[in-house]
């Protein structure tokens, strides 16, 4: 039991929810209540089918494809630079994000919930508990349910700080989003060169 918590905790601190609720805020902002939700879970449904495929398979599949893990981390901290520079700098008619369009897949589901770093811890831990699969996938469950409901409650919050307090919320998550993403791929640089 005390196994199943202390992997929970720590999956919902990788997953990050509260950190990523800016981020998801500012995407959505354009879209109404209803439409959001289902955006949300759509997103959430598509992050845990990848998280899923790294705890059984994600090892595999970086053998199969060749890859290392922190190709996985420099690539993400790519595409999580990008995102932040249009966040921070987002273009005068539509803030960067088209109202008539909605995100798919990136950036919502991948990187910011199912991350470089999640996806490696996942793996880890299924080489840690191989032969307590059952409680990786409740823990997982648990921490992703709890992400969800969060992520779900981001009108409340829309509503709470205004237009303006989300783009104040844009430009300072583009901040963090830049040293994040400059950390993680810098990580993966050390790590490619120390293998």
């Amino acid at each position: 039991m005390t196994e199943i918590i202390s992997t929970t905790i720590l999956l919902i601190l990788i997953m990050d929810p509260l950190g990523n609720l800016p981020v998801f805020m500012t995407i959505l902002k354009n879209l109404n209540a209803k439409r959001r939700r289902i955006v949300v879970i759509r997103e959430m449904i598509i992050a845990l089918i990848v998280m899923l495929l790294f705890l059984f398979l994600g090892e595999k599949i970086l053998n199969i494809l060749n890859l290392k893990t922190e190709t996985v981390s420099i690539s993400g901290g790519i595409i999580l630079f990008l995102i932040a520079i249009k966040m921070i700098f987002p273009s005068e008619d539509n803030n960067g994000i088209s109202s008539n369009e909605e995100p798919f897949l990136v950036p919502l589901a991948i990187p910011l919930v199912a991350g470089p770093s999640l996806l490696a811890t996942l793996m880890l831990l299924s080489h840690q508990y191989l032969h307590h699969m059952s409680y990786l996938v409740g823990s997982l469950l648990i921490a992703w349910c709890f992400t969800i409901i969060v992520l779900l409650l981001s009108g409340f919050f829309l509503k709470l700080f205004g237009s303006k307090g989300v783009n104040a919320l844009e430009r300072l998550m583009g901040l963090i989003l830049i040293m994040l993403a400059t950390q993680m791929f810098l990580d993966g640089i050390r790590t490619w060169f120390q293998n």
